[in-house]
């Protein structure tokens, strides 16, 4: 991490570790967005995140384009994309701040999120479940990595319903 990264978040930062998009950098996450026909817009530190649910630090999302700063982490980057990537384009261009309210669509988002991890250098999943832990997500089996191997099947079996290209396109990304 660099460290002007790093000074970003060494005050009060809840989970002080995660992977920020400083650290990665925007040119991979972009790259990797444009597959699914969705941009990344580098939004400027300490500029609100334009579409952002949660606020702060968190990527935000309006229409086909996932807003992020420095300092957003890449497991919310990645989960917000991943929402708009589930979302046929009609829908996709309604986006504002909320993608859904199904749980089975938050449910694939969290498994897609996982997947798009591999695609970036330096990340992969085992370093974005530990972010995702580290963030607070939960899930009933105790931690990210549980849910995934033990308890995803029902996500998995929604994105091979609803959007199987999707994870015919990761698999392809990764080859």
């Amino acid at each position: 991490m660099s460290s002007e990264t790093a000074t970003l978040h060494d005050a009060g930062d809840p989970a002080p570790g995660v992977m920020r998009m400083g650290e990665l950098g925007f040119g991979a996450a972009a790259a990797l967005l444009t597959r699914f026909g969705l941009r990344l817009q580098r939004v400027a530190d300490g500029e609100p995140i334009p579409g952002s649910y949660w606020g702060d630090e968190e990527a935000g999302i309006i229409g086909d384009t996932v807003h992020a700063r420095d300092d957003t982490p890449v497991h919310s980057l990645l989960h917000e994309a991943g929402h708009l990537i589930v979302l046929p384009p009609e829908r996709r261009a309604a986006v504002h701040t909320d993608a859904t309210d199904s749980i089975e669509e938050e449910d694939a988002t969290c498994y897609l999120q996982i997947v798009l991890a591999d695609q970036l250098p330096g990340v992969g999943r085992a370093r974005l479940m530990a972010d995702m832990d580290a963030w607070g997500y939960t899930f009933r089996l105790g931690s990210t990595r549980a849910w995934f191997e033990h308890d995803a099947g029902d996500a998995r079996q929604w994105l091979l319903d609803h959007h199987r290209p999707i994870l015919d396109a990761v698999t392809a990304i990764g080859a």
